[in-house]
């Protein structure tokens, strides 16, 4: 009896072992790639394509999804290049998009002819409140040093963006709210805006979390306060803006998409896909090194929650002028 019984645990952990590295199949769709591209519009090493090789990594060795998911960084015109290439791709369940709030601001500024709308959502994943950083050597120590400067001293303060970008939006949303003015030096992504702060060539930049820990600590980089609800328990000295007086937050929420007409049982399967993910502990773990929390809403949520941060985004950029209805 009991031979028999160590058989039939034997032959329940192999089971369970076997249950366990099976691919993830979240729903029943026929699909036709082994592997799906997840372009991602910003270079390689920028925050969102490192946030997305998490989630690669989790769903393809962790997960082991079928299909697997590959990450193509598709840099250029502020986001816009590779949002151009996902639009176009066949709704096949093949081609997926990485996106946050910058498929909003370039509608608004004229960049491109379409926004959110233009894609079916699959899941929100992230968010990561902004932090606003300066160069080792700028001449401000605090934010109020900064706000005083910046506002007797319109245009002098130079801040680094991608044109038409959430990184200028969040400049220009600080300017509406505190009245600063700063020149806007253009970049085209986050690293060279990085490498830039970093060099002193600019004096202000959004920085994350990940970057301010390592660079605030050799004074390569300063830190004047987060966007958040809250502080960042990685960061306890920096306050929020809210702190210093200024009501606002801003963070980058990151989600993907798909394009538009993509069958209804893909985008299931792969919302599912993301949601296990989302719930994995090593992934949540790497991302709480850089400052980002999970911040989950299916398909249909996530589409509600577009449509009422691009409310908000167009009734500021109406404000400032940026979009003229």
């Amino acid at each position: 009896m009991k031979i028999k019984l160590l058989g039939s645990a034997i032959a329940a952990a192999a089971i369970s072992v076997t249950t366990m590295m099976a691919p993830t199949h979240a729903y029943s769709a026929d699909f036709k790639c082994s592997t799906a591209k997840l372009i991602v519009p910003w270079g390689a090493g920028g925050g969102t394509s490192v946030i997305f090789n998490i989630f690669e990594n989790i769903i393809n060795n962790e997960l082991k999804a079928d299909p697997k998911i590959q990450v193509v960084t598709i840099p250029g015109q502020g986001g816009n290049k590779g949002a151009k290439e996902a639009k176009k791709a066949k709704p096949d369940g093949c081609t997926l998009f990485a996106i946050h709030q910058s498929a909003i601001v370039s509608f608004l500024n004229g960049r491109v002819d379409f926004n959110h709308e233009g894609f079916d959502t699959v899941a929100q994943l992230t968010s990561t409140p902004e932090i606003f950083g300066g160069s080792g050597q700028a001449p401000w120590n605090t934010f109020a040093e900064l706000k005083d400067f910046a506002t007797k001293n319109p245009g002098e303060a130079k801040a680094g963006a991608t044109f038409g970008s959430t990184s200028q939006f969040m400049y220009l949303l600080l300017e509406e709210k505190t009245g600063m003015k700063f020149k806007y030096i253009p970049f085209d992504g986050t690293k060279q805006r990085m490498t830039a702060l970093l060099s002193n060539t600019i004096d202000l930049g959004g920085i994350n979390v990940a970057a301010a820990r390592k660079h605030m600590e050799t004074g390569a980089l300063k830190a004047y306060a987060i966007a958040g609800d809250e502080r960042s328990k990685f960061l306890p000295d920096l306050p929020t803006l809210k702190e210093l007086g200024v009501d606002m937050t801003y963070s980058l929420d990151r989600g993907v998409m798909a394009p538009k007409g993509t069958p209804k049982a893909m985008i299931d399967h792969w919302s599912k896909v993301f949601k296990m993910a989302a719930e994995n502990e090593s992934l949540k773990a790497q991302l709480d090194a850089k400052g980002t929390m999970v911040q989950w809403r299916s398909p249909e949520d996530y589409s509600k929650w577009f449509a009422e941060e691009y409310k908000a985004h167009e009734a500021v950029a109406v404000k400032i002028g940026m979009y003229k209805k």
